[in-house]
């Protein structure tokens, strides 16, 4: 894209970790046109063997889990930049004399590769990387040691349409709760945005509309058979993604390496 017009996005998750990659099934299930901008080091990749992560009560490679959410990700509809973010800025500084704001950009996002790419929102999902945030002004950042950006409790920074999710909103360590928390500034997100969302949830057929009812913005009623088509789909790429071990080798501190 380097030296093209801004590509225009309605959600740009930077940081392709499991807060990130969460967010981003939600937001491109429900139909926003997401990208998820990450040059691949998340720390969990570092992680021997992660065994309390719900759902797998043996224990999960960390590098698989990560793949399996990048691969929902892009089902979903989400597509995927290797590249590391080095700017947000306001869209009011955007010098492509192209672009106006009829797509309701707010930001720009630019990489070091030179891409760059108007948003809508933007999900900084980075663990205690803040420095491409600098231009934005109501970021307020915490410093604990390492740096936080300071949000509430789902996700909203002082920035309208800036959210932070997982590690880099401080939350705790841990895989599962990064995890919730992207899934959680999604939902906040689209709450907030102009798209009709009542809950992203698969239900039986005649679930809402044998009560008389539409089904709700984000939901879905399927029957016995594609119930089973899906189910049956799922079962084959599991047995097919942990069919051998994962071929990455495992990834240490930077500290240790030579």
């Amino acid at each position: 894209m380097t030296g093209e017009p801004t590509a225009s996005r309605d959600v740009v998750v930077v940081g392709g970790g499991v807060a990130g990659l969460s967010a981003a099934v939600y937001t491109a299930r429900q139909g926003l046109d997401t990208l998820v901008v990450d040059p691949g080091g998340s720390i969990l990749r570092r992680n021997a063997r992660l065994e309390n992560f719900p759902g797998f009560p043996l224990g999960v490679d960390a590098r698989r889990l990560l793949d399996l959410l990048g691969e929902q990700a892009e089902t979903a509809g989400a597509d995927r930049l290797d590249a590391r973010v080095a700017r947000v800025s306001p869209v009011d500084g955007d010098p492509d004399p192209a672009a106006d704001a009829a797509d309701g950009a707010r930001f720009v996002v630019a990489t070091d590769d030179g891409d760059r790419t108007r948003a809508r929102h933007v999900v900084a999902a980075t663990k205690n990387e803040v420095g491409y945030l600098a231009d934005l002004d109501g970021v307020a950042i915490v410093d604990r040691g390492k740096e936080y950006v300071d949000a509430d409790e789902r996700g909203r920074t002082g920035v309208a349409g800036l959210y932070a999710a997982g590690r880099l909103a401080r939350k705790p360590h841990q895989a599962a709760v990064c995890a919730g928390h992207g899934a959680e500034v999604a939902v906040t997100l689209l709450e907030e945005s102009d798209e009709p969302f009542y809950h992203d949830w698969v239900a039986p057929e005649g679930y809402f509309t044998d009560r008389d009812r539409d089904v709700p913005p984000g939901c879905e009623e399927i029957d016995a058979d594609e119930r089973r088509e899906r189910e049956a789909a799922a079962l084959d790429a599991t047995r097919e993604r942990f069919a051998e071990p994962h071929p990455d080798p495992q990834e240490t501190h930077p500290s240790l390496e030579d």
